[in-house]
């Protein structure tokens, strides 16, 4: 059954799905006026219609399927996998505790018992329909400013990321060696993975090795694969990770890490575009683009003699130079923003908020581990404050101690200071504002400062001010 009540174009979709003429009829007399009514007496039709024309919001009566609650948690499912967003509310008369329970982990918003108020219900879903339209829109401005400020997974809008951005942009659809320099935790693996995803060899392997994670008796092997038998333990043919990047992209993180043994080889591998396994006699051929990282001074180690000059050569064709984060000026909050999010969402909890003033403490400390540390400690204070807004009192007290030397620093810098000269430049401030707020009648301004009128006679003429 169904009876559609037309509105104006602004009024928001909503269905009632119900097999009860009286519910039918209460919800039309009440809710017409303010909404586009649609009046149905099955799920099929609710998405059907969800399919055909999107709705803003569904009341369903969560007593019109008998028995048990399964096939109204199905429904509901339904309904929110369609759409994030939609408003869904439940009319309930006779449902178990635990089916209820059940339809609200699935995603109804919130339940009205019989006999139903549907002026109760106007109001809710007004309110509903409102909040979902500022998430929306919200949500608009949020991948707006992505889009401005970001580049595959890696969020920044600062002038220093925006060079990285134009550097990425230009590199990702050739097959050029490409060098990513940075601290620890700059994101370095995340650029290699925006230049993999912007390339024509996207949906090619992409083989990330932490060369630095490997162990030294087990590097080679892994990197170069073996034969059988190679070496005790080598009971069947592997192919290693340079193999098996075969016709995508092989990303070496911290290579300034490899031996001088297996510099020799991966320049070989570079040289000949073969890799040999070990144990095996003949090179197999292989296609790939090589990406390395490194938080080292490279250029120094082939001084020092720890990395081959010729594979230096090689490898660092094009580099691209990750800035640390306390250099990324206005990032921060891009950063805590998306991972408030992204952490609230991934652990299923309302999205929290966090202090202006704690936000400038964030701003203000120097962030030795750059994005990584800024990360984990947004997740730590997703799942650790109890409330909504995350405030000063909630930060670690290294970063707080770090920002309150930095205070101090401003406060009194290394050459020290006149105590005395700022004491006298301070009174003066408040005498002149004092004098001032009175019209420059000392005796008021005594007042307002709670000294005597002596003492402030005698300040001002210390300080040659005029009443």
């Amino acid at each position: 059954m169904s009876n559609d009540v037309p509105l104006g174009s602004a009024a928001a979709r909503v269905a009632v799905m119900t097999t009860d003429e009286s519910v039918m009829l209460a919800a039309q007399e009440s809710l017409a006026s303010d909404f586009h009514i649609t009046l149905l007496d099955a799920g099929e039709g609710v998405l059907a219609l969800q399919n055909e024309v999107p709705l803003e919001a569904v009341i369903l009566d969560l007593d019109a399927s008998e028995g048990s609650a399964e096939p109204m948690v199905e429904l509901v499912s339904q309904l929110r996998a369609s759409d994030e967003d939609l408003v869904l509310i439940g009319l309930i008369r006779s449902l178990t505790k635990v089916g209820r329970r059940k339809l609200l982990a699935a995603g109804i918003a919130q339940c009205f018992v019989a006999p139903v108020d549907f002026g109760e219900v106007r109001g809710f879903l007004q309110s509903a329909l409102e909040q979902r339209h500022r998430e929306i829109e919200g949500r608009i401005v949020r991948q707006d400013a992505l889009s401005r400020y970001s580049f595959g997974e890696i969020i920044g809008g600062s002038e220093a990321m925006h060079r990285v951005y134009d550097a990425l942009s230009r590199v990702a659809p050739g097959n050029t060696t490409v060098m990513i320099r940075g601290e620890s935790g700059t994101g370095k693996e995340l650029v290699a993975r925006a230049i993999v995803a912007n390339s024509p060899r996207s949906e090619q392997p992409f083989v990330s090795v932490n060369c630095a994670a490997l162990p030294e008796t087990l590097i080679e092997s892994e990197l170069f694969g073996h034969e059988k038998g190679a070496f005790t333990g080598a009971h069947q043919a592997r192919a290693g990770h340079i193999e098996m990047s075969q016709g995508g992209t092989l990303f070496l993180d911290e290579i300034g890490t490899l031996g001088l043994a297996l510099q020799s080889k991966l320049l070989r591998v570079l040289e000949q575009h073969a890799v040999q396994r070990l144990g095996g006699q003949v090179p197999r051929k292989i296609d790939f683009r090589l990406i390395t990282a490194t938080n080292e001074d490279l250029e120094q180690a082939v001084q020092a003699g720890r990395f081959r000059e010729d594979l230096y050569y090689r490898i660092n064709v094009i580099p691209i130079i990750l800035p640390p984060l306390r250099e990324r000026e206005g990032d921060i909050a891009l950063l805590v923003d998306h991972f408030l999010r992204y952490y609230c969402a991934a652990n299923s909890l309302p999205l929290k908020t966090i202090d202006l003033e704690a936000l400038e403490v964030l701003e203000d400390y120097h962030w030795p581990g750059n994005v990584r540390e800024l990360e984990n400690l947004m997740q730590r204070l997703v799942l650790m404050v109890p409330g909504s807004n995350i405030a000063v009192k909630h930060l670690p007290q290294g970063i707080l101690y770090t920002s309150s030397a930095k205070q101090e620093s401003l406060l009194i810098p290394e050459e020290g200071i006149s105590f005395d000269e700022e004491m006298a430049r301070i009174e003066v401030a408040y005498l002149q504002a004092a004098l001032r707020r009175t019209d420059g009648k000392k005796s008021a301004a005594a007042a307002l400062l709670r000294i005597d009128a002596q003492k402030m006679k005698y300040l001002c003429r210390k300080y040659g001010l005029q009443g």
